[in-house]
């Protein structure tokens, strides 16, 4: 798929704009996760900034779609066809996330909409719907019938959005927080049909 400015492929200079991005999205879940996964010296944020900038998992640069303002990433998206995503060892499933692997596996023939956020100050400008029109031909150009995304049912701005572009709810489970703290009480599968 070819991009044009202000939109660009993710490129490892863009790994904390990206990590914060992502945790800004998961209402801190990132940070939480990556505090898990942190080696001795490491800090969570240590460790997103990591993860973007080598491209891991759903981190990979061609996963991840940049809006720039000014040179600077002010909002992202974050999808893929989700058998596409390659794990290893260390990449084991948080116990926080089963419930929404659960509802990722109620899906079949999708594009997975892992991530869509916008910086606060470029709030209200539009990105979040041109980057769901972006989504729409990635999904489309990976020959997907459907797009998905999990959410929280604390999110109602995003949610609004999401109905709006054509998004319903197709299923709920029960937001497993350990220790993180969300407003949120279940997580919702939310499908667009292509």
């Amino acid at each position: 798929m070819d991009l044009t400015p202000p939109y660009r492929f993710a490129i490892p200079e863009d790994a904390q704009p990206i990590a914060e991005l992502v945790n800004m999205a998961g209402s801190d879940m990132g940070r939480y996760i990556w505090a898990t996964l942190a080696r001795p010296g490491q800090t969570a944020w240590d460790v997103g900034f990591e993860r973007a900038r080598l491209g891991l998992g759903g981190f990979a640069h061609h996963n991840v779609v940049v809006r720039e303002v000014e040179g600077r990433v002010a909002a992202c998206l974050i999808g893929y066809r989700p058998e596409s995503i390659t794990t290893g060892p260390a990449d084991k499933p948080h116990p926080i996330l089963a419930p929404l692997v659960e509802l990722g596996h109620l899906v079949t023939n999708n594009w997975f909409l892992n991530v869509i956020a916008t910086f606060p100050d470029f709030r209200g400008r539009g990105f979040g719907s041109e980057l769901l029109a972006i989504a729409d031909r990635r999904a489309r150009e990976a020959s997907c019938e459907r797009i998905s995304l999990t959410m929280s049912d604390a999110n109602h701005v995003a949610r609004r959005l999401y109905e709006r572009h054509g998004y319903s709810e197709r299923a709920s489970r029960p937001i497993f927080k350990d220790n993180w703290k969300h407003a949120g009480e279940h997580w919702l599968l939310m499908v667009k049909e292509l």
